[in-house]
């Protein structure tokens, strides 16, 4: 058993962005299951290489949630320890002067002020407490509207609500095999449209007497779909012209396969193009598998009943 080499007929793919140098291939896959790029990058300051605002608009939701809690409760902790220092001379209307009470009453008035609520019991007394006052309530009109935005953002943004097969299988297809995998949508109105499907191979190969990482286009049975309110099975023929020509489990290990799959529809709930990435390895392609139908009539007939946890379901093959 040996590493393939380059057919003449094999579609090469040079446009991936990807590195062709083999060793840099140990760290793992190239794409995360979620889409993400498997990457790190390092060499420049910290602050140059993030983005606040766009990560906070990718971020999961409950960490966005716990962010958003945090920063509150951190920049009133720090405007309440600017008003403990000034002391409670600067403020009318304070019950207490029990120093853990005193901290407390301040943090409440720190957060109504941060909020623009103000009701109105304790309130500043001299010239520093106004003018730290109003720096806290520009803060708060600030945080606001910037929070406002974040928000709307997460709301809005576009999105592909699609679930993808954990894994690839190689079944019968035709009087051929073939390499398959599975997606649906899984949203009731995010049905998509003018959907386009391309699927890369990255894996290393012989050029020559060099080894090498090589990629490579995969011809499908469809790459497009007007629309796609049901389940759709990508399908690779594996014939004379397929990379994976006469593989078996052990050369898709040691050519360290990994399939690129990019996917972009129309959504009519957002009008706008959604895009949606993911990949599946060598030891995530299942020879000998073939999925199960998922999708069945109601009692009556009359309608057509996708059922998504049979997604992933698949059964054996007799060879």
């Amino acid at each position: 058993m040996s590493i393939k080499k380059i057919k003449h007929f094999w579609k090469q793919n040079n446009d991936t962005g990807f590195s062709t140098n083999a060793t840099e291939t140990l760290g793992g896959r190239f794409i995360n299951k979620d889409g993400s790029y498997n990457l790190i990058k390092e060499g420049m300051p910290f602050w140059k290489r993030i983005s606040i605002f766009h990560d906070m608009l990718h971020l999961k939701l409950w960490k966005f949630i716990v962010v958003i809690l945090f920063f509150f409760i951190a920049i009133n902790l720090i405007f309440t320890s600017v008003y403990y220092i000034i002391g409670i001379t600067g403020f009318q209307g304070i019950r207490t002067v029990n120093h853990w009470q005193l901290f407390k009453e301040l943090y409440y008035f720190s957060t109504e002020t941060f909020t623009t609520v103000g009701y109105g019991r304790v309130n500043p007394a001299n010239d520093a407490t106004n003018i730290i006052s109003g720096i806290e309530s520009l803060a708060g009109l600030s945080s606001l509207a910037i929070a406002t935005g974040l928000i709307y953002g997460r709301f809005s943004m576009p999105r592909s609500y699609l679930l993808f097969s954990e894994h690839a299988l190689i079944s019968p297809y035709k009087n051929l095999t073939g390499l398959m995998f599975r997606l649906a949508s899984y949203k009731d109105m995010h049905t998509l449209t003018d959907v386009e499907v391309k699927i890369n191979v990255g894996m290393k190969v012989l050029d020559g007497d060099i080894e090498t990482y090589k990629y490579f286009a995969l011809d499908l049975e469809r790459n497009r779909a007007e629309s796609m309110p049901m389940s759709w099975t990508i399908v690779h023929p594996i014939n004379e012209n397929s990379p994976f020509y006469a593989f078996k489990e052990e050369d898709m290990k040691l050519a360290d396969v990994e399939l690129y799959v990019m996917l972009r529809g129309f959504d009519d709930v957002f009008s706008n193009y959604v895009h949606r990435r993911t990949s599946y390895t060598y030891n995530e392609i299942l020879f000998n598998r073939k999925f199960i139908p998922m999708y069945r009539e109601n009692e009556m007939g009359t309608t057509t009943i996708l059922e998504l946890h049979k997604l992933n379901m698949h059964n054996n093959i007799t060879v």
